[in-house]
C-alpha cells in the first residue's frame, strides 16, 4: 500500500488542476482540451514553482485509460452504416487530403534529416483534423446546418477510421521496423481480417445478448456490461497484436449498432470525460516548454504546412468529389488545424520508443495555434470564394457549381447483375472469412486439445470431423447462398443463355473456394493422402449443397445477423418522418430536413399553419408535425399548432438558418417576459383560525377556499396535533393553525379574499 498516497495524491492533483483550468476556459469560451493541455503543462515537471505529480508512471498509466475510454466512446459515436451513408464526397475528400499531408508531412521530416520513424508519425500526426475543435467552433458560430458542415462531419467520420487502421498499422511497422511491402500488405490483411471477424461476431452475438438482458440492465448494470465488453476486447486486441484503443474502438462500433447505443453512451460519457481530462492534461506534462522556445522556427513551419496543405488539399478534395468551390474552400478552411488524434499518435509513438521526445511538444504547440486560428479561417472562406470566383473564366463555370450539380441525373434502379453481384461478393467475402476463422480457432487450439486426449489417427479424424461440421453452415452458405434472390430468378430465367452460362461460372468459383477451405482442413492432417482428400472434399461440398438442414441453419444464421444489424436501423427510420437515405439523398440538392419542438409558451401555439406562415417568413416548408405518437404528414393551410408538437421542415442553409433564428428570438422574447413577469412560484404560510375568522365553524367543504382564494389546505395543527387527512367535512374551530400552499401574491391576501 505503500505506492498508494502518491497515486491518489498525482490523480487529486491532475484533476483539481484540470477542473480549474476548465472553468477558466469555459469563462473564456476557448475549446477546454486547450484549457486540459495548459493545466498538464502547468503540472508537469518542468514547472518547479508549483506542486507537480510525484511519478509520472502513474500518469502514464491513466493516460492509457484514457486512450481507450476516448476510443470506445469515438466508436459509440461511430457507426458502419454512417460510414456507408457519408458516401464518396467524404471519402474521396478524405482520402486526397490525408494521403496528401501524410506524404507532405514525410518528406519534410526527411528534408530535415529526421529518422524514418520521425517523418512517417509527423506525417500520421498532420493528417488528423480536430473533431471536437470543428463541431465547438460550427456550433460557437451557428454553421451546423449548413450542407458544408455536413460534408465536414463525413470527412470526420473517415478520418476516425482511416486513424485507427492508421494507428495499427503504425504500431506494426514501428515494432517490426522494416517497410517491406509484403510485410505491410499482410498486415493490412491481418487487420481487415480481424476486423470483419470481430464486427460479424459482435453483431450476431452482443445485440441479441443485450435484449435478452434488458429487464436486468439499469444504468448501473449497463455501465458495467459495456466497460467489461470494451476492456474485454481490448485485452483480445493486444493478445492478436494490436492496440488497445483499436479493440475499444471496435467494441463500441458493434455496440453502436444495437438499440441501447444512445443509452450506453449516456452511461459511459462520465469515465469517458474523467478519463479523457487525464490523458489531455498528461499531454501537457509532455511539453517541456525549453523545447517549444528552442524549436520556434519548426513549430512555425509546421503551423505554415498545416494551415496551407490542409487547406488546399481538403479543399481539392471536396472539388474532386463534385462539390462547388464555394462549398469545398469552406470545407477546407474548417479543416485548416490538427488536434486530439494527433496527440493519440504521438503517444502511441512515445510509448513504442521510436520518435524523439522533441516530436511531441512540437506538435502540441502547432495543434494549440491552430485551434486558436479555425475560427478565423472559418469566417474567411466566404470571401476567399467570392474573390476566386471573380477571377475564374466563364468557361470553367464547373468549377465553380461543381460538376456532381452541373450533370446531376436520376439515379435508377441498379441492375439485377450488380445487385446479385453485390449480394453474392459480400456474402461469400464473409462466409469465407468466418471459415477461415473458425480454421484458425481449431488448429491453434481445439486440434491440439483433441490429439492430446486422442493420438494418432482418430485424433485426426475427430479433429477434421469437428472442424468441418462447424465450418459447414458457412461454407454452405458460402456456395449457395443468394440463389433464391429475385435477382438470381429473374436472370436464370431469362432467354439469353449468356446469364445461365455468367452464374454456372459464378457458381464454380464459389465451389473452388468452398473445396480450397476444405482442404485447407484436411490436408494437414492428412499430408499423404493428398488425392485421397480432394475425393473427400468434393463429395463433402456435394453433400452440404443437397443438405436442407445445413441450408436452415445458414439461413436462420443469416437472418438473426441481419434482424440484429438493421435493428437499430429500423427503430429510428420507425421514429422518424423521413427516411435518413431520402434525407442524406436531398443534400444533393441543397436541401435539408430539420425537426424542432414547439416550446410550451410559444406564440405560435394555437395557431394555424396559415396564420403563421413560416414559408413566407424564413423560406421553408413544413413537411410533417408529430405529435406524440401521432404523425401528420404534408399538413394542410388549417393545421393547429399546439405545444409541445414537433415539427419537421425542409428548405436550404438559409432558410433553415432562418427559422431557426426566427424560433430563437421567440423563445428569447417568451423567457425575457417571463423574467419580467416574475417567477410563479409555490410558498407556505400559515393562517391561524380566532374567534373573529370568517371560516370558524365552517367545513372545508363549504368553505371554497380554493375557488375564493386560489390556496389550498395541505396541513391542520390542532391540539399540538397535525392533520393531513383532510375531508370535505372537517369543521374549523378556534386555535387551528392552517398549512397553506400557493402563490406568494395569492397568500397575502389570504383573509381578504376569503371573507
Amino acid at each position: 500500500m505503500g505506492h498508494l498516497p502518491d497515486f491518489i495524491g498525482d490523480l487529486a492533483l491532475i484533476l483539481i488542476t484540470a477542473s480549474i483550468a476548465t472553468i477558466i476556459f469555459k469563462w473564456l469560451k476557448q475549446p477546454i482540451v486547450l484549457g486540459y493541455i495548459v493545466a498538464g503543462l502547468l503540472a508537469g515537471p518542468y514547472i518547479s514553482w508549483l506542486p507537480t505529480v510525484a511519478d509520472m508512471g502513474n500518469v502514464s498509466v491513466w493516460a492509457e485509460i484514457g486512450v481507450i475510454f476516448l476510443l470506445f466512446g469515438l466508436g459509440l459515436e461511430f457507426s458502419f452504416k454512417k460510414l456507408i451513408d457519408v458516401g464518396g464526397t467524404a471519402s474521396i475528400a478524405t482520402l486526397i487530403n490525408m494521403g496528401s499531408m501524410i506524404v507532405i508531412g514525410y518528406f519534410i521530416g526527411q528534408l530535415l534529416g529526421w529518422s524514418t520513424m520521425d517523418s512517417i508519425f509527423l506525417g500520421g500526426m498532420l493528417s488528423m483534423s480536430s473533431t471536437t475543435i470543428i463541431i465547438k467552433a460550427f456550433n460557437d458560430m451557428g454553421l451546423q446546418k449548413k450542407k458544408f458542415a455536413s460534408i465536414v462531419f463525413g470527412m470526420l467520420i473517415v478520418e476516425d477510421i482511416a486513424a485507427i487502421v492508421m494507428m495499427a498499422l503504425l504500431s506494426t511497422v514501428a515494432i517490426s521496423q522494416h517497410f517491406e511491402g509484403a510485410e505491410l500488405f499482410n498486415s493490412v490483411l491481418k487487420l481487415l481480417f480481424f476486423i470483419l471477424i470481430w464486427f460479424v461476431v459482435g453483431i450476431y452475438v452482443i445485440p441479441t445478448l443485450l435484449k435478452k438482458l434488458k429487464r436486468y440492465l439499469n444504468d448501473e448494470t449497463l455501465l458495467i456490461v459495456s466497460v467489461g465488453l470494451a476492456l474485454g476486447m481490448v485485452l483480445f486486441a493486444v493478445h492478436v497484436g494490436f492496440s488497445p484503443a483499436l479493440g475499444a474502438f471496435i467494441m463500441g462500433s458493434i455496440l453502436a449498432e444495437t438499440i441501447e447505443a444512445k443509452r450506453i453512451e449516456h452511461v459511459v460519457e462520465p469515465l469517458k470525460n474523467l478519463f479523457g481530462a487525464v490523458f489531455f492534461v498528461s499531454v501537457g506534462m509532455m511539453i517541456n516548454p525549453r523545447v517549444i522556445i528552442d524549436h520556434i522556427d519548426l513549430i512555425l513551419l509546421f503551423t505554415g504546412v498545416v494551415l496551407v496543405g490542409r487547406i488546399v488539399f481538403a479543399t481539392l478534395g471536396v472539388m474532386a468529389s463534385g462539390q462547388s468551390l464555394k462549398i469545398s474552400l469552406n470545407a477546407g478552411f474548417s479543416l485548416a488545424q490538427i488536434g486530439e488524434f494527433s496527440f493519440i499518435i504521438a503517444t502511441l509513438g512515445m510509448t513504442l520508443g521510436v520518435i524523439s521526445e522533441t516530436l511531441y511538444p512540437i506538435i502540441v504547440a502547432v495543434s494549440i495555434i491552430t485551434t486558436f486560428t479555425t475560427p478565423y479561417c472559418i469566417q474567411i472562406a466566404d470571401p476567399v470564394s467570392a474573390f476566386i470566383e471573380k477571377k475564374i473564366p466563364k468557361k470553367w463555370n464547373k468549377i465553380i457549381i461543381g460538376y456532381a450539380a452541373s450533370s446531376y441525373k436520376a439515379v435508377n434502379k441498379q441492375s439485377d447483375w450488380n445487385r446479385l453481384l453485390k449480394s453474392v461478393l459480400t456474402s461469400t467475402a464473409i462466409h469465407f472469412t468466418l471459415s477461415i476463422a473458425v480454421l484458425l480457432l481449431f488448429r491453434n487450439f481445439v486440434t491440439p486439445f483433441i490429439m492430446s486426449y486422442v493420438p494418432d489417427i482418430w485424433g485426426r479424424i475427430l479433429s477434421a470431423f469437428a472442424t468441418l461440421l462447424v465450418m459447414s453452415p458457412f461454407i454452405q452458405a458460402m456456395v449457395i447462398g443468394k440463389t433464391q434472390t429475385p435477382e438470381f430468378k429473374n436472370l436464370w430465367n431469362h432467354e439469353r443463355a449468356i446469364n445461365r452460362g455468367a452464374i454456372i461460372s459464378l457458381t464454380a468459383v464459389r465451389v473452388v473456394l468452398a473445396t480450397v477451405l476444405v482442404l485447407m482442413v484436411l490436408i494437414p492432417l492428412f499430408p499423404r493422402l493428398a488425392v485421397l482428400m480432394v475425393v473427400i472434399a468434393l463429395n463433402f461440398i456435394t453433400f452440404i449443397i443437397f443438405s436442407q438442414g445445413l441450408k436452415k441453419q445458414s439461413d436462420v444464421m443469416e437472418t438473426r445477423f441481419l434482424r440484429n444489424f438493421n435493428e437499430k436501423q429500423q427503430y429510428e427510420e420507425d421514429k422518424s418522418v423521413i427516411l435518413p437515405t431520402v434525407a442524406n439523398a436531398l443534400l444533393n440538392k441543397s436541401i435539408h430536413i430539420e425537426e424542432c419542438e414547439v416550446p410550451q409558451l410559444s406564440p405560435s401555439a394555437g395557431k394555424t399553419l396559415r396564420e403563421l406562415d413560416f414559408r413566407e417568413r424564413t423560406g421553408v416548408n413544413i413537411v410533417a408535425i408529430i405529435r406524440g405518437s401521432k404523425k401528420i404528414n404534408i399538413p394542410g393551410p388549417d393545421q393547429i399548432i399546439y405545444p409541445f408538437d414537433r415539427i419537421v421542415v425542409a428548405g436550404s442553409d438559409t432558410e433553415i438558418q432562418a427559422f431557426f433564428q426566427y424560433l430563437e428570438e421567440t423563445k428569447s422574447s417568451i423567457d425575457e417576459k417571463s423574467n419580467n413577469e416574475g417567477g410563479h412560484h409555490i410558498s407556505v404560510s400559515q393562517y391561524i383560525i380566532d374567534s373573529d375568522s370568517s371560516l370558524l365553524g365552517k367545513t372545508i367543504g363549504n368553505s371554497n377556499i380554493r375557488e375564493k382564494t386560489e390556496c389550498m389546505i395541505i396541513g391542520i395543527d390542532r391540539e399540538g396535533q397535525s392533520e393531513t387527512k383532510l375531508v370535505p367535512s372537517f369543521m374549523f374551530e378556534s386555535g387551528d393553525i392552517l398549512w397553506l400552499a400557493g402563490e406568494k401574491s395569492k397568500l397575502n391576501h389570504f383573509e381578504d379574499n376569503i371573507k
